[in-house]
């Protein structure tokens, strides 16, 4: 049974304050193809946190922020100025210089350690669990600090988001006609660079670099696949932070103990929740995901090649008398050629009512005939159009013509009709069908 406390209440509030901060940076991130941008301020921070504390003597939170956002805007200039100046890629400059200012941090980090409480462990993984015990006294209600910082980025972000919502759109997809507009690109690109590094830092302590690093890109990168709006998109991604929350901070508590464990990390598992969100985008995003994809294709070739058997049915009942249009099966398999989708083509033109099956053959029915009329019209309009109006070769037309029947609605059928209604005959010297009744 779920045990729920206030101070599991906190640790959700944060948790999700949090991802939400992060995943407004993260948006322009995904859009500008920079997704390991992300990744590596996240992680060049950490000499900045280091250096601030060397230098101060001092963990004052806005000394820390200052010493990491200047790190981290260091980080985006120096990849920005290696990329221009060395011509590598983009990728392989943010990994050179990531790493080295990263190994700079934690050994910097690890010295620190000897004059005071600086762990390592709780820059990897945070310390959300303990948030609710940090607590500040705001209009006489107890509030974790690291809930009214992350609040306070959250706010920050939205703000910078919206202020600056056009100049960052443009910028984002199109650099040069921002520049072009009066945008400042390189400023534009800076700030956002600046924002996600200020943003990295408040959430440092509490959640990690693992929960900032797959905030600030897993939301994002799951609510792209689900819109083409940037608005949309950018909704859509603080709704995954903030139930990426919930659902790591739940699955923490609860999951373990089906394997005999008391729990796990929460910002671990909120990481993992954001994963498994990432994952139903993939898999199930009604445009891009996998599994959507494949049904499209499927019902595409289904559709074509339920087409191709009624083209196939009606030419047979053109050529041969009257009470001789049941066609075989064999007839049929070896004509389309396209395996199991045949019998699924014959199911649904059964389904449809447009054709039925008597012992081992096919035929139209009035419906169907009626149908397999319109397909096959389209089709020989389009062999006159094609022949006569653009000249194209006699040997070629019937294959263009095959390809463009399946994508021929009534109005487009009508103005075939009229470019070709004095063109003259067709290369198959086959008649024309009048239009559907």
């Amino acid at each position: 049974m779920l045990e729920w406390t206030f101070l599991d209440t906190w640790i959700v509030i944060t948790g999700a304050l949090s991802a939400m901060a992060c995943a407004l940076p993260g948006n322009y991130l995904v859009l500008r193809r920079m997704s390991m941008m992300g990744d590596a301020i996240s992680h060049t921070v950490l000499p900045g946190l280091a250096i601030a504390f060397l230098i101060t003597g001092s963990r004052d939170s806005l000394t820390m922020l200052v010493g990491a956002t200047l790190v981290g805007v260091l980080t985006a200039y120096l990849v920005q100025a290696v990329f221009r100046l060395s011509g590598l890629d983009r990728g392989a400059t943010m990994g050179v210089i990531f790493t080295t200012f990263f190994a700079l941090g934690l050994i910097l980090i690890r010295q620190a350690a000897d004059h005071v409480d600086l762990d390592p462990g709780c820059v990897l993984y945070g310390a959300i669990e303990l948030t609710p015990l940090d607590v500040r006294e705001v209009f006489g209600f107890e509030i974790p600090r690291a809930a009214l910082t992350s609040g306070a980025a959250l706010l920050l972000n939205a703000g910078f988001v919206t202020l600056f919502y056009k100049e960052l759109r443009i910028s984002s997809f199109d650099p040069a006609l921002a520049t072009t507009l009066g945008i400042n690109a390189g400023f534009m690109h800076y700030a956002l660079m600046t924002t996600v590094a200020a943003t990295t830092v408040v959430a440092f302590e509490s959640v990690g670099s693992i929960l900032v690093i797959a905030m600030l890109i897993v939301p994002a990168a799951s609510a792209w696949l689900l819109t083409d709006r940037l608005w949309v998109m950018i909704l859509i991604s603080l709704v995954i932070g903030a139930l990426s929350a919930v659902l790591g901070h739940i699955s923490a508590i609860t999951v373990p103990t089906w394997f005999g464990f008391r729990d796990t990390s929460t910002a671990g598992m909120m990481s993992v929740a954001a994963g498994a969100i990432f994952l139903m985008s993939f898999l199930f995003s009604p445009r891009y995901g996998l599994v959507s994809r494949f049904l499209g294709q499927g019902m595409l070739t289904l559709r074509i090649t339920r087409d191709d058997l009624l083209g196939f049915l009606y030419r047979y009942h053109e050529l041969t008398p009257a009470g001789a249009d049941r066609v075989s099966m064999t007839d049929i398999r070896a004509a389309l050629r396209q395996g199991a989708w045949t019998y699924l083509a014959i199911w649904d033109l059964r389904r449809r009512g447009w054709a039925e099956q008597i012992g081992e053959g096919v035929r139209l029915t009035a419906e169907g005939l009626d149908r397999g009329r319109g397909l096959i019209r389209s089709h020989r309009l389009w062999e006159a159009y094609l022949y006569n109006r653009l000249g194209v070769d006699a040997g070629a037309v019937h294959f263009s013509a095959h390809q463009l029947e399946h994508y021929t609605d009534p109005a487009m059928q009508s103005e075939l009709d009229r470019e070709t209604v004095d063109s003259g005959d067709i290369p198959s010297h086959r008649k024309i069908p009048q239009a559907r009744r």
